[in-house]
């Protein structure tokens, strides 16, 4: 029988840095399940190897939404990462906290421990960053954070001088005191290489005799024992079933979609829709898959007078020399993110807080429909400019297809469903078409490719949304975090309502979604989760034998 003190599931942005400090001490043997394989491609590592895995199935969950009544009928794209690192070695590594509002909410629906204060210690311990120590940052952490502004690409400018024409505020620093204004963002690259969660964290743990690492391995339930314990897990290791058995704990950090559908297989969730897939109730938690949040944005697309990175990227000599200047010193167009500059704003002068995020892209690109098509840049010299509400109020779900666990989850983000949000979409509209009426954009921009005359009213800047908009791929809130087993999951400590010894650590733990990209507050999760599980930790078992090193797959 296998044992193990911890029992994670799923190595991704939150797993990696789970199974890192639960065996840091040496004294706790924990078991890193993931369903993916190893990310040893190179093209992880490149900053711009986004590109080629955000169609595949190797690395790729390529989930998709049910058809979204709200965004014509069509069903939503919902890339997850399924290899180690998980969605952290498929992203776009743009580094955002949110702003302290975010995690005051987070506190004020009943959960103590998650104020921005109570927080901010965990994001400084994340972070190696160039600013070093200081108030909000730190140089100790294992996660590198480079600055774009020192490389972004020249354009970027033209869109800071337009914003600070038009009267809005420039920052430097959106993970600093200030959240409001434009600026560029910073991202988890160190040495023009990304810095995932496996590559900062688990790769330094993998020489620990007390981590143990099973890779395509699919969970297929969590063992709970009559005590309302869980025990363990069911595992098809390379289509050999298994049970793996936990003497402490069971954590979930399968992400957003999976940790509830793993949840509801396993027995936990509403009663109505278990007892229909025919599976035994263990503990009704109504809540379970509901709350789905996420961001979804829609782009502008500008020709420029200028060339931009679509240039860079398209032409033999561009390629060429980004390719060799990548080589000599690890800068230039492929290492950095092509999401280079944005910022946040509030779209409307009532806005107590800033409410849309805008992207700034030296790069335009249309995503092909066909899984099959590359991603490349459009073939003129282009920009394109993007927003996303920064709290849209939309909830949906995730929930079962079947008992079946190789069958994916459905799910149901249900965008654009409240008045607010779909007033965010006017308001994000308008703000990018005044962004570019300033007079430094004018200068770059020959004209606005798409929509163009197609949006010019609020009516058509909603139908533009629908039609065109899609995910920013942030989905969270499924696994709510709150006091109660009515309208939440798990409790402020994140162990799941009910059940002894099964905590969920990922994005889906959020009550609300973060106001910016996700990856940072995951991670952040993951650093606070790991401290409450080992302040929970009981002495060690007399005669607990630690779990080795090793690959079980």
């Amino acid at each position: 029988m296998e044992q193990y003190d911890y029992i994670i599931v799923g190595a991704g942005s939150a797993g990696c840095i789970l199974a890192n400090r639960l065996s840091e001490s040496g004294e706790h043997s924990v078991l890193l399940i993931e369903a993916g394989g190893r990310d040893i491609n190179p093209w992880f590592k490149l900053p711009v190897g986004f590109a080629k895995t955000y169609y595949h199935p190797k690395y790729n969950y390529m989930y998709y939404s049910e058809p979204e009544v709200e965004m014509a009928g069509r069903s939503i794209y919902a890339p997850r990462g399924k290899v180690q690192g998980g969605s952290g070695s498929i992203n776009a590594m743009i580094y955002v906290r949110g702003q302290r509002k975010d995690y005051d909410d987070w506190a004020q629906q009943g959960n103590p421990g998650w104020s921005y204060d109570d927080v901010l210690p965990y994001f400084k311990k994340l972070e190696q960053h160039p600013l070093g120590d200081t108030e909000y940052h730190s140089s100790t952490g294992l996660i590198g954070i480079t600055q774009m502004k020192h490389d972004a690409h020249k354009i970027c400018d033209y869109y800071l001088k337009g914003c600070e024409e038009l009267g809005y505020p420039l920052n430097d620093d959106f993970n600093g005191a200030q959240f409001e204004g434009a600026g560029i963002y910073e991202t988890n690259i160190r040495n023009g290489m990304r810095d995932s969660s496996s590559f900062a964290y688990l790769e330094p743990a993998k020489k620990r005799s007390n981590l143990t690492i099973s890779h395509h391995t699919q969970t297929r339930k969590v063992l709970i024992d009559g005590h309302l314990r869980a025990t363990g897990v069911e595992v098809d290791v390379s289509g050999v079933r298994k049970v793996f058995h936990a003497r402490k704990e069971v954590i979930l950090a399968a992400g957003a979609v999976d940790s509830p559908k793993l949840l509801m297989l396993s027995g936990i969730g509403d009663r109505q829709q278990l007892e229909t897939m025919g599976i035994n109730v263990i503990k009704e938690l109504p809540a379970v898959g509901q709350n789905l949040q996420d961001h979804v944005c829609v782009s502008f697309f500008y020709r420029a007078n200028q060339k931009t990175l679509n240039d860079d990227l398209t032409s033999w000599w561009g390629q060429a020399k980004a390719g060799v200047q990548y080589l000599l010193n690890r800068r230039g167009p492929l290492a950095l993110s092509v999401n280079q500059a944005g910022g946040f704003f509030k779209g409307g002068e009532d806005e107590e807080h800033p409410n849309i995020q805008l992207y700034f892209n030296p790069l335009s690109y249309e995503i092909p429909k066909d899984p099959n098509a590359k991603l490349v840049p459009d073939p003129y010299s282009g920009f394109l400019v993007a927003f996303n509400s920064c709290r849209p109020s939309s909830r949906g779900e995730i929930a079962l297809k079947s008992a079946n666990p190789e069958d994916a989850a459905v799910i149901r983000p249900k965008y654009l469903s409240t008045e607010k949000d779909r007033q965010e979409v006017i308001q994000g509209s308008k703000l990018i078409r005044n962004i570019m009426s300033s007079p430094a954009l004018q200068s770059l921009s020959d004209s606005e490719v798409k929509p163009a005359g197609l949006v010019h009213d609020d009516a058509s800047m909603i139908a533009y949304f629908r039609e065109n908009g899609g995910s920013i791929y942030h989905l969270c809130g499924s696994c709510a975090m709150g006091p109660t087993e009515v309208d939440a999951v798990v409790n402020h400590e994140l162990k799941v309502h009910g059940i002894q010894g099964l905590r969920v650590v990922d994005a889906s733990i959020f009550p609300n979604i973060t106001s910016g990209n996700t990856n940072a507050p995951v991670m952040m999760v993951a650093e606070k989760g790991a401290d409450l599980i080992l302040q929970a930790s009981a002495e060690p078992v007399p005669g607990q034998q630690s779990g080795s090193m090793k690959d079980c797959a």
